[in-house]
C-alpha cells in the first residue's frame, strides 16, 4: 500500500511539474509570432491598397465620359435637351463586364433624359456648377461608381441641370483581385521560406552553446581548469567568465579541504597511536606502578585527541555557522567579560593571573552586528592560547578598548609567554601551523579559528610583542571591529 501511495504521489507530482524552458523555443517564438501576426495585417493593407489602385484609372475614365457627354447637352428656345448622337451611344456602350447608366435632370428634378430611377446625390441643395464629383451608390441593385456635375444651360446662363453617369464595378473588382493575387501568392511562398531561414539561423546561432555543452560534458570529474573563452560568443562570455570564477573558487575550496583533511588526519594520528601503544603496554605490564603510568599517558593522549576534535569542529562551525545562525546586536564588553569569568577556573588550575580591563558595557550606538556563539568561541580561543603559553605564574590581561565617537572597538588579549616571531605571525593564522620552540601541547587551530571568525565579522587581526624589552616578549593579539552604524552625535 505504501509503495502504491508513493507511486501515485510521484505521478501526481509529474503531472503538475513545470516543463523546462527552452531558450531556442523562446527565441523562435518571439521571432515568428510577430511575423505571423503581421501577415494578416499585410493582407488587409494590401487589399485596401489594391482597391485604391484599381479605382483611380477607372474613375478618371468615368470623369472623361461624363465630360464628354456634357457636350451633348444643348439649350434651344430656353429648353434643355440631350442629343444622343452615335458618338454618345459609344460612350454609353459598356463592355461585357460592366453596365453604364446616365441621367439628366433639370433644377426642378424633372427628367430630361436617361434612367428615371437614378439616385440623387446627397449635396443636391448646394450645387457647384462645373465641378465633377464622384460617389459610390446603388442602381437597380448593383453597386456602381457615379460621376456627376451641375451644368448651367439657358439663354441667360442661369438654369442648372444635373448630369450623372454610373458604371458597375466589375472591372474594378477584377483588377483589385488580380493585384491581390499578384502580391499574396509570392507571400504564401516567402512566408514558409522565411520561417525555415529563421529556424536555420537560430540553429546556427545557438550552435556555440551546444559546443560549449559538449566540451563541459566531455570534462573529467577532477578537471577544474578554466573553460577556454577564445571561441565563445560575446553574449555568452560573461556566463563563461562566471563559471570560470566558480571553478577557480571551487578548486581553491577543494584544495583547502584536502589539505585540511590531511592535516587533521596527521594531527589525530599521533594521539591515537599513543593511545594504542599505551594500551598495549598496559596489557603486558603486571607492575601496578607501570600500569598506572600507562593509564596516565592514555588519559593525556585522549585529552589531546578530544581537544583536537573539538577544535576541528569549532573551525568547521566557524566556516559555515554564520550562514545559518542569525546575527544580533551584541555588547562586546559584556560578551568578553562572560568568557573571562568562565575561564577563571582553568586559569587558576594553571596558576595564571587572569584579569579584565575595560568598560562594563558599551553604549547602544557602539553595539556590533554578529553571531554571539562564534564571537564567544573566538574570545575563548584567544584566552585559552594565552593561558596555555603563559606558563605557571603568568599574567593574562583581556581588554576592550572603545572609541565612543567613531564606534571603533578593539579586543586585546595580552600574555607574558614566549610570543610569536614576526615572520611567523601570518603563518600561525593558517590551520595546524604551530610556532617552533614551544613545548605546549596544541592542535594549531586556535588562531586559525580566531582569524576565520574575525573575517566573517569584518574585523582585522593584529599581533605584536606585549613586552618587547623582556626576554619573554609575550603576545599582544588585537582584533579591531569597525562600527556597524553611524555613531550618535553628541
Amino acid at each position: 500500500m505504501a509503495d502504491k501511495q508513493h507511486e501515485s504521489e510521484r505521478i501526481s507530482f509529474g503531472l503538475f511539474q513545470r516543463e523546462q524552458r527552452s531558450l531556442f523555443g523562446e527565441i523562435l517564438d518571439w521571432m515568428l509570432t510577430p511575423l505571423l501576426l503581421l501577415w494578416p495585417l499585410s493582407l488587409a493593407l494590401t487589399w485596401f491598397v489594391a482597391q485604391s489602385i484599381a479605382t483611380k484609372p477607372f474613375d478618371r475614365a468615368l470623369e472623361f465620359n461624363l465630360q464628354a457627354l456634357t457636350q451633348f447637352v444643348v439649350t434651344k428656345d430656353n429648353r434643355v435637351s440631350f442629343n444622343l448622337t452615335p458618338q454618345a451611344r459609344d460612350l454609353l456602350r459598356a463592355d461585357d463586364s460592366d453596365l453604364v447608366y446616365y441621367q439628366l435632370l433639370d433644377a426642378r428634378g424633372e427628367l430630361i433624359s436617361g434612367e428615371s430611377d437614378f439616385p440623387l446625390p446627397r449635396d443636391i441643395e448646394t450645387p457647384e456648377p462645373g465641378r465633377v464629383l464622384l460617389r459610390d451608390d446603388i442602381v437597380r441593385g448593383d453597386e456602381v461608381r457615379v460621376a456627376y456635375t451641375w451644368l448651367l444651360r439657358s439663354n441667360n446662363g442661369q438654369r442648372l441641370v444635373l448630369m450623372q453617369v454610373a458604371e458597375t464595378k466589375g472591372k474594378r473588382s477584377t483588377l483589385a483581385t488580380e493585384i491581390i493575387k499578384g502580391v499574396m501568392v509570392p507571400q504564401f511562398i516567402i512566408l514558409p521560406l522565411a520561417v525555415l531561414l529563421v529556424w536555420l539561423a537560430l540553429v546556427r546561432g545557438i550552435r556555440p552553446l551546444n559546443e560549449l555543452e559538449q566540451r563541459i560534458r566531455a570534462r573529467k570529474p577532477d578537471d577544474l581548469s578554466p573553460i577556454e573563452e577564445s571561441f565563445i560568443p560575446q553574449e555568452v562570455a560573461p556566463l563563461v567568465s562566471s563559471i570560470n570564477d566558480l571553478l577557480t573558487r571551487l578548486k581553491t575550496s577543494l584544495t583547502t579541504q584536502k589539505r585540511f583533511l590531511a592535516d587533521a588526519a596527521h594531527q589525530l594520528k599521533t594521539p591515537l597511536a599513543g593511545l594504542r601503544m599505551q594500551a598495549d603496554l598496559a596489557q603486558r605490564e603486571t607492575d601496578p606502578v607501570e600500569i598506572r603510568g600507562s593509564l596516565q599517558q592514555i588519559a593525556r593522549s585522549s585529552t589531546r585527541a578530544t581537544h583536537t576534535v573539538n577544535q576541528l569542529l569549532s573551525l568547521a562551525r566557524a566556516e559555515t555557522t554564520s550562514r545559518v545562525l542569525p546575527n544580533a546586536r551584541i555588547d562586546l564588553a559584556r560578551l568578553v567579560k562572560g568568557v573571562v569569568r568562565d575561564s577563571v577556573p582553568r586559569a587558576l588550575e594553571h596558576g595564571i593571573d587572569l584579569g579584565y580591563e575595560g568598560p562594563d558595557a558599551v553604549p547602544d550606538h557602539c553595539l556590533i552586528d554578529g553571531n554571539p556563539t562564534l564571537l564567544q568561541e573566538m574570545v575563548r580561543n584567544l584566552v585559552d592560547n594565552a593561558i596555555n603559553y603563559s606558563g605557571r605564574g603568568g599574567v593574562v590581561t583581556v581588554r576592550v578598548l572603545l572609541d565612543r565617537f567613531s564606534g571603533v572597538q578593539i579586543l586585546q588579549v595580552e600574555d607574558n609567554g614566549p610570543g610569536i616571531p614576526e615572520n611567523e605571525r601570518d603563518l600561525v593564522l593558517q590551520p595546524f601551523y604551530r610556532a617552533l620552540g614551544t613545548n605546549v601541547d596544541g592542535s594549531g587551530l586556535g588562531l586559525a579559528i580566531v582569524h576565520e571568525i574575525a573575517q566573517q565579522h569584518g574585523a582585522t587581526v593584529f599581533m605584536d610583542d606585549a613586552h618587547p624589552e623582556q626576554s619573554n616578549r609575550g603576545l599582544l593579539a588585537s582584533i579591531r571591529f569597525q562600527p556597524t552604524q553611524q555613531p550618535a552625535q553628541e
